[in-house]
């Protein structure tokens, strides 16, 4: 008789434990604010502002679902809306351009401030529970 083991999804196989996942988002997170407030209290006011709209900006993807004839459910986005929203809530996105900013010529401590935020936000949402967004609208597992 043989016996069969369990085994993990495609999309589970790869993950950490969810428990593990959230301590390195606050971990992460908790860096991000300290970097960030960091260049706010180096550069001055415009990097405060950098960073407020940093914090802000993910969000501004909203916007994308205004005037969406589908009928959706509570916590669901219109399927429009989510191609856009994902793309402002990917992490390696606003990564990538602070490594390109981090070892390029330009010196705009304000952009860099926004980045930070932009990470930042990203980690404040995973560490609530707001992840990416399944095709059909909904908060991904």
């Amino acid at each position: 008789m043989t016996t069969l083991a369990a085994t993990p999804s495609a999309t589970t196989a790869h993950r950490l434990p969810a428990g593990l996942r959230k301590t390195g988002w606050i971990a992460w997170t908790l860096f991000l604010a300290a970097f960030a407030i960091l260049e706010g209290v180096q550069h001055g006011a415009g990097s405060w502002i950098a960073l407020t709209i940093g914090l802000i900006a993910p969000d501004l993807t909203f916007f994308a679902a205004i005037g969406a004839k589908e009928p959706v459910q509570q916590g669901q986005f219109p399927r429009r809306a989510v191609p856009i929203y994902n793309a402002a809530h990917r992490t390696w996105i606003p990564l990538a351009l602070s490594l390109i900013y981090a070892f390029g010529p330009l010196q705009a401590p304000a952009l860099f401030t926004f980045l930070l935020a932009w990470m930042l936000h990203i980690g404040i949402d995973r560490i609530a529970g707001y992840g990416l967004r399944t095709e059909e609208g909904f908060i991904r597992d």
